[in-house]
């Protein structure tokens, strides 16, 4: 169980080297994604604050959800921190899918967060 925690940890840590160098002061759309729920963050590294933030234990989501361990499940949240990035004022961001595969779940936020009017 180790090993695997660790190979974990050595892909979030590569995948974010490569963020910082590519961000070029860009805020980062960070997501964490568990067995049964999904989260997400836009956070500003140079001032070290959490500018937006969503999850599918939001209550604005949770009553409309079957269940936040789904595609559409992501798909919502991505809209959400889209609506609140926007408002505040954030419309261009760095996609940091945090060592996961970019597909199903995270792949579904991420293009939802785009047809918000997120730039990445």
């Amino acid at each position: 169980m180790s090993r695997k925690i660790d190979a974990l940890d050595r892909r979030k840590a590569r995948v974010r080297r490569a963020l910082r160098a590519a961000a070029n002061g860009r805020p980062r759309l960070s997501v964490f994604r568990s067995s049964k729920q999904i989260y997400v963050q836009v956070i500003d590294d140079a001032a070290g604050k959490t500018l937006a933030a969503a999850s599918t234990l939001d209550k604005d989501l949770r009553s409309g959800l079957k269940t936040g361990a789904d595609a559409a499940a992501a798909a919502a949240v991505g809209k959400l921190v889209a609506e609140r990035a926007k408002a505040a004022g954030v419309t261009k961001v760095i996609f940091d899918r945090s060592g996961y595969i970019y597909h199903g779940r995270v792949k579904a936020l991420a293009d939802a967060a785009r047809e918000g009017g997120l730039e990445f």
